[in-house]
């Protein structure tokens, strides 16, 4: 890096994933509107060119995107363009193995044409990266940062591909794995949950009529979310180490076991495509913003995926960023200013606090095993389909239409 020019931007993105590149499309108006100058490094190599022909895959990662996230897509002017290869959540179902009780929620209960979707990762990164591309932003792709060290006005970062650069804003959206958070000396808790996810495809006997599955049985819960077709996204949780005998199984044992552990209420479960497994932990930064620097999506916390919540909830960050950024420099201050960044975890604290604690609290509620609270579980599930205001409280929250 000896010699290289160093560019001076306004705001450095660091990971140019689903959380980064929504980032950058979000601050579309504050780049057109006030020419703000931003850069994009991110370190995987972009396998597949926005322009050339999509080709769905069986196998490939999807993700549930909450109502409220649609519609923060929609005032990008990305949602039409996410829609093609979207499958609506029109009905959930939640139950526990073993039990009668059950809470059901509807989308036309609650007035809105579907409660979420589910959309391959690799779709949402297509139409974001395309956007990206139509914009005046330094990309710096592949490129990782190796030195960053905070400086008067910002931070300063050496990257991989012999760029240095001045930001006043960095905004560390890596997902945490960089290591970046613990070279700037940002601790984060971690309470392991001793469980694993195991995620795959799998394609059902009946279609599913956009029905999103969660039963709580003993071994943790299983999702199921609806694909476009008689596909649907199984997140399968284990105990730590239960997950690798499941893995090695053949296809058609691993959907004997499935369809004995979920039941036939989704139908028969007629095949199943690559099988991943990741452990799973809820972490959260003790800091997410410092002077000149911001933290988001999963390099702030990362969520057990029971309620589906971890990318909704990351979305939500990004926006609140962007709003943060705008009511700043509209007061004429910098867009790392302190003043900006508090503004930005003052709009964050609540609902990430909320979240969190709906989502580690499902796990744990359900994760005790005791026949006196399993009765109490299934009276409460029970209690909660009885009880519409409530349940479409809950559900709205779950939309993110209310925080």
């Amino acid at each position: 890096m000896t010699g290289a020019v160093e560019q001076r931007v306004d705001i450095a993105i660091v990971g140019g994933g689903l959380v980064g590149a929504s980032l950058g499309c979000a601050l579309v108006p504050l780049i057109e509107r006030l020419g703000l100058s931003v850069a994009v490094i991110e370190a995987a190599p972009l396998l597949d060119r926005v322009e050339a022909p999509w080709q769905p895959s069986f196998d490939a990662r999807a993700s549930a995107i909450a109502q409220g996230s649609a519609t923060h897509f929609a005032g990008m002017g990305l949602w039409s363009a996410m829609a093609e290869q979207a499958a609506p959540i029109r009905r959930i179902h939640v139950s526990e193995q073993g039990r009668l009780g059950a809470t059901r929620l509807r989308s036309d209960e609650l007035g809105v044409e579907a409660l979420g979707h589910v959309i391959p990762n690799a779709w949402m990164g297509r139409v974001l990266h395309r956007r990206l591309a139509q914009l005046p932003l330094a990309w710096h792709c592949p490129a990782r940062v190796e030195a960053i060290s905070p400086e008067a006005g910002g931070y300063r970062l050496g990257l991989s591909d012999g760029s240095r650069l001045q930001a006043g804003l960095t905004v560390l959206a890596d997902g945490g794995r960089s290591g970046l958070k613990e070279r700037l000396g940002i601790e984060s808790r971690e309470q392991p949950y001793d469980q694993v996810a195991l995620i795959a495809s799998v394609e059902v006997s009946e279609p599913h009529g956009g029905m999103a599955w969660e039963r709580f049985t003993g071994e943790g819960p299983i999702a199921l979310l609806p694909l476009r077709g008689q596909a649907m996204e199984l997140i399968w949780t284990h105990g730590a180490g239960r997950e690798s005998r499941r893995l090695a199984l053949s296809d058609g044992d691993f959907l004997a076991e499935l369809q004995r552990a979920f039941g036939e209420r989704a139908g028969r479960f007629r095949r199943v495509g690559s099988r991943h497994a990741y452990p799973l932990s809820l972490i959260t930064a003790r800091e997410t913003v410092r002077p000149g620097l911001a933290v988001l999506g999963n390099a702030a916390h990362s969520l057990h995926p029971v309620a589906g919540q971890g990318f909704n909830l990351a979305l939500r960050g990004v926006m609140d960023l962007v709003a943060a950024l705008e009511h700043g420099l509209a007061r004429g201050e910098s867009v790392g200013s302190m003043a900006v960044l508090a503004d930005f975890e003052a709009r964050r604290g609540a609902d990430r606090h909320n979240v969190i604690r709906f989502s580690d609290g499902l796990i744990r509620l359900f994760g005790i095993d005791s026949p006196l609270l399993s009765h109490a579980r299934a009276a409460g599930l029970v209690g909660l389909n009885l009880v519409g205001p409530l349940r479409r409280t809950l559900a709205r929250r779950a939309m993110g239409l209310e925080r």
